[in-house]
């Protein structure tokens, strides 16, 4: 299912308002990285997207040349999957319905 805890390096300056969770939890957003508290949302991803991630942490902190954070080699998987044509979903959905 996934990694139980990871440590990474941040600096909060902005964070996810919790009142719109239940909100965008019911459109698909799953919060999968939370602070050890719950508190505060540290990942996002997106149900039903082929690769759709947001964090607040800097993933190029641990990224190195021959060894890229596994955010970065996701999305260059994501991208090279999508350019062959193997994606599932578009990667971009009008709904604007969803939007306020």
């Amino acid at each position: 299912s996934g990694t139980p805890s990871v440590r990474e390096r941040h600096r909060h300056r902005m964070e996810f308002n919790n009142k719109y969770r239940r909100l965008l939890r019911a459109e698909g957003m799953t919060f999968c990285g939370l602070s050890p508290d719950s508190q505060l949302v540290e990942i996002i991803e997106f149900e039903g997207h082929p690769w759709f991630v947001g964090c607040q942490f800097h993933p190029e902190f641990a990224s190195r040349p021959n060894r890229p954070h596994p955010l970065f080699s996701g999305l260059l998987r994501a991208a090279i999957r999508h350019a062959e044509g193997r994606h599932t979903v578009p990667l971009l959905e009008s709904r604007p319905e969803a939007v306020t």
